[in-house]
């Protein structure tokens, strides 16, 4: 095996590895290319042309795949998780116990959230989120008041 082979070998490895650590499509191009360099260092001995293989392929595999993860990423939007603007004046259940000054838990739109209130409210009383703080959903008890709200 030459060095050049060795060194293209190694290159694509690391660029796995690195990939592979990552929670985005980092180095996944320059695994792509040094990939390419490796397959070109079996035809020549040229340090020069494989690092042109290896430029070349991965700027094409960039260039190729950003605008197709991009459009991807916007088909697929995800629901918004965190405790959302949107869930407020939506009635929900209580699910485990809020007291005062203690987390509990509500099922909203047919989620599960972190929830707290400034009164108790024991499992199975019916719910309306007055506000979000982080993911956490403010709720008061459902009173003929709030019902109509």
């Amino acid at each position: 095996m030459s060095p050049d082979t060795l060194f293209w070998l190694v290159a694509v490895i690391v660029f796995v590895i690195l990939e592979a650590s990552t929670t985005a499509l980092v180095s996944i191009w320059f695994a792509v290319g040094a990939a390419a360099a490796l397959i070109a260092s079996f035809f020549t001995q040229s340090l020069s042309v494989e690092a042109a293989v290896f430029a070349v392929v991965s700027a094409v595999a960039l260039l190729v795949m950003v605008p197709t993860l991009a459009k991807r990423r916007k088909e697929r939007k995800a629901p918004v998780t965190n405790g959302s603007p949107l869930t407020i004046g939506k009635q929900g259940v209580v699910l485990a116990d809020i007291n005062p000054g203690y987390l509990g838990r509500v099922r909203v739109d047919g989620l599960d959230w972190q929830a707290r209130a400034e009164a108790p409210m024991p499992q199975g009383t019916p719910c309306r989120v007055t506000d979000v703080d982080g993911a956490v959903l403010i709720v008061c008890p459902v009173t003929v008041e709030t019902a109509t709200a």
